[in-house]
């Protein structure tokens, strides 16, 4: 199931699976807390395999166009994945006043 949900309403909760799908460039330059950098172009089933099938996978980009690819591409390898996509993703979250980190 791919879900939406605003980045400016979600909590980051420590054990967020949180996936930043821009290059490795963008996310460098600033990505929200917890983030881990796995870019669309490189996304697998190996990788959606690494991670417990009962944790949702939060999925942002730098502005919301990637991100809702990325969730579909990802629901292609696992129909029965609870996928976030993060609407708005670090620009909005900037916006709003939500701290980006820097570098990898």
């Amino acid at each position: 199931m791919i879900r939406k949900l605003e980045i400016t309403t979600f909590d980051f909760p420590d054990n967020a699976v949180i996936w930043d799908v821009r290059d490795a460039k963008a996310f460098a330059e600033g990505h929200v807390k917890g983030a881990v950098n796995q870019p669309i172009n490189d996304l697998s089933a190996d990788q959606l395999s690494q991670i417990d099938a009962g944790q949702p996978i939060y999925v942002l980009c730098g502005g919301g166009s990637k991100a809702p690819r990325a969730a579909e591409l990802l629901h292609s390898f696992d129909e029965n994945r609870d996928i976030v996509v993060l609407m708005g993703g670090t620009r909005a979250a900037k916006a709003a006043g939500i701290e980006l980190e820097q570098g990898q």
